[in-house]
């Protein structure tokens, strides 16, 4: 059975829920055309009362929602105090809905001046802005706080925004995503030096992904280690040893990379394929490709989980994304209540193994914007009608019973 401190919770961010804000990076993009306009997202800048609410009543008493650095710092050193009060009211209403807020400060956009100082690629834009504006968060919004997951995604978003060109600042350039990704390692230490100590827990986000080569060739073979290297190995090597070994960068000691987070906490969507010219395939090849080109595989999330637990022992895990797309024309809502109830079959035999899994946080509650995707899929529990799909009952009837009955 689940224990009754395990969290379950839902999971967004503050574009897609909010929409662009104004002085962002993101906006310019929409602006730019390369990505759909987000408008208002949907709608929680206004419903939230009416979220925490309806998540609540479901079990989902846990819920990660993000601060937006482009609304309370618009422009270099000039904080925004109404955007400010607004985050504390929401925050606010999430406990009197009985809900623990947990703040994600970095999802995917950022403020348009701290791009135009190069991000977290330079070195002192990362060393000097960001852990500012994590303390300002801390100082500011921690009594309001259940816990922390300061950076989502570190690898994808390195490799949307520096070496597929799909985000901001939209490079191709392989040097400038190693070099992101080593600035983002370093990031997810800086935000630690700011909150580790308190009450509240702090968790990293790690997209996490089983990796297969399609076949038994040697480049497919090769490419297969090549990425396992960025996308799991970087990171456990430093939270494990305190080694920052980016592929192509070498190996520097950096002692207080180690164990810089109380949880190792990751998303999960699927499995992929490596072929042999380093493209990415959909696996297991015969399964269902979902509107974003991959196949969700629930079997994956419990090799993710073990290999976390042999590589990281005694490592609390949490998974802060999980969940399932599908196109807004043709919402199967069944393969999403499906995909939830066996995900969570497979988190309820890992506990039962003795690995130590805190909680799910799905993604995500209500429908909201699929960054180049616009509104054209659904992942919510809730439709933006706020109206609870099956998948919203299963789940909390699971929660109810604390087991996958």
């Amino acid at each position: 059975m689940f224990p009754e401190s395990f969290l379950w919770g839902t999971a967004t961010s503050a574009t897609q829920t909010e929409g662009a804000a104004r002085n962002s990076d993101w906006l310019r993009w929409e602006e730019q055309g390369r990505a759909p306009q987000s408008g208002s997202g949907n709608g929680f800048a206004t419903h939230f009362a009416e979220d925490f609410a309806l998540y609540a009543d479901h079990g989902l008493r846990n819920h990660r929602l993000g601060i937006d650095w482009a609304r309370i710092e618009p422009e270099m050193g000039r904080r925004d105090d109404a955007a400010i009060d607004r985050y504390r009211e929401i925050l606010t209403a999430a406990h009197e809905a009985g809900i623990d807020p947990w703040l994600c400060l970095h999802h995917f956009t950022l403020p348009g001046w701290f791009s135009d100082e190069h991000g977290f690629i330079d070195d002192k834009a990362r060393g000097y802005y960001w852990p500012r504006h994590v303390a300002f968060c801390a100082e500011t919004f921690g009594d309001l706080v259940a816990g922390w997951q300061p950076i989502n995604e570190p690898f994808a978003y390195s490799a949307a925004s520096y070496l597929l060109g799909e985000y901001p600042p939209g490079l191709l350039d392989p040097a400038k995503f190693l070099d992101a990704y080593r600035g983002m390692l370093l990031a997810q230490r800086d935000a630690w030096r700011e909150l580790r100590g308190g009450a509240q827990p702090v968790a990293t986000v790690h997209n996490l992904s089983p990796l297969f080569p399609i076949d038994d060739s040697l480049p497919a073979e090769k490419n297969t280690a090549t990425v396992d290297e960025l996308m799991w190995n970087a990171w456990i090597r430093a939270d494990r040893d305190g080694v920052l070994a980016i592929p192509g960068r070498g190996a520097v000691e950096i002692p207080d990379l180690r164990e810089c987070a109380d949880f190792i906490g990751f998303s999960y969507y699927n499995a992929t394929a490596v072929d042999r010219d380093m493209t990415f395939k959909p696996f297991p090849n015969n399964a269902t490709v979902g509107p974003l080109g991959y196949a969700p595989w629930a079997e994956g999330l419990a090799l993710t989980i073990r290999r976390l637990a042999d590589e990281l022992p005694d490592r609390p895990l949490l998974v802060c994304e999980l969940g399932l797309g599908t196109p807004r024309d043709n919402d199967d809502d069944d393969r999403r209540e499906s995909y939830l109830r066996e995900s969570l079959g497979f988190v309820e035999d890992a506990l039962g193994d003795g690995i130590d899994v805190r909680g799910v946080f799905f993604w995500t509650g209500v429908d909201n914007y699929e960054w180049t995707h616009g509104y054209n899929v659904n992942f919510g529990l809730f439709d933006r009608n706020r109206q609870p799909r099956r998948s919203a009952e299963s789940v909390a009837e699971i929660i109810r019973a604390r087991r996958v009955t």
